[in-house]
């Protein structure tokens, strides 16, 4: 069976891609630094307590891959956080800090310490996590508008590194997905903006052809996609998976 490992695989969108995979035939391994939320998963994937951040912990992570599954097939370095909601001149530089590296050094952490595997194999994929917010400039959001750019660039030049050794990356752009996690976003915009959270939920609605949030189930079936043969000759490529952002400046009607 084709192997996986998807970081923050304990929820959100994570835990989609892991059952999306696991219906796909793959074996699913999924890291987090939530402990609470991997005990949470199906109790047929493998689990491990990791920081992103922690180089030592994702070293050890690779090697427990290493030595249990004797390398790995697909890579999904997924991790991240939504950072401050301010303007620029109200961010901290810790605040900076902390998005920027749970979001660009989580994901090169993974693919530092997983690329080995797959070029050795000779075979692979990797599939990072950016967002739409990696395509456009959004309004209080620097640092996590920066980061997701920079996981663009990261994903871009791996593609060519990697090619000869017939190892593909791509990126998938959510945009506003439902969950938790954008919830909390809706909030803090709409204490920042002065606004209803009714009101930054519908700026951000409308500002999508479809006229709505993103099921985390779809931003999974794309990382499926990315992974499998049907994609073989795509690498290299960012694909939004947004509903057709039109208008990203999420403004109330």
């Amino acid at each position: 069976m084709p192997r996986v490992l998807i970081t923050a695989g304990g929820a959100g969108i994570g835990r989609a891609m892991g059952h999306a995979f696991d219906a796909a035939g793959y074996d699913v391994w999924v890291s987090d630094l939530n402990a609470q939320a991997l005990s949470q998963v199906p109790s047929h994937w493998r689990t491990s307590h990791v920081d992103v951040i922690n180089e030592d912990q994702m070293a050890a992570l690779f090697e427990d891959i290493s030595n249990d599954w004797g390398g790995l097939d697909v890579l999904c370095a997924n991790a991240g956080v939504a950072g401050p909601t301010a303007a620029v001149e109200d961010i901290q530089l810790e605040e900076w800090q902390a998005c920027v590296s749970v979001n660009l050094d989580g994901a090169f952490l993974a693919v530092k310490y997983g690329v080995p595997m797959m070029k050795a194999a000779k075979s692979g994929a990797i599939v990072m996590t950016s967002s739409t917010a990696g395509q456009y400039g959004y309004p209080n959001r620097a640092p996590y508008c920066a980061a997701k750019w920079a996981v663009i660039g990261l994903a871009k030049t791996l593609a060519m590194e990697l090619g000869t050794f017939d190892v593909r990356c791509n990126v998938i752009c959510p945009g506003s997905v439902i969950g938790d996690r954008m919830e909390g976003v809706l909030q803090r915009e709409a204490q920042a903006k002065g606004m209803t959270r009714d009101q930054v939920y519908q700026g951000y609605a409308s500002g999508t052809s479809l006229g709505r949030f993103v099921e985390a189930s779809e931003v999974a079936d794309m990382a499926v996609f990315l992974s499998g043969p049907a994609s073989g000759a795509i690498s290299g490529q960012v694909i939004a998976v947004d509903g057709h952002t039109v208008n990203p400046d999420p403004k109330a009607d």
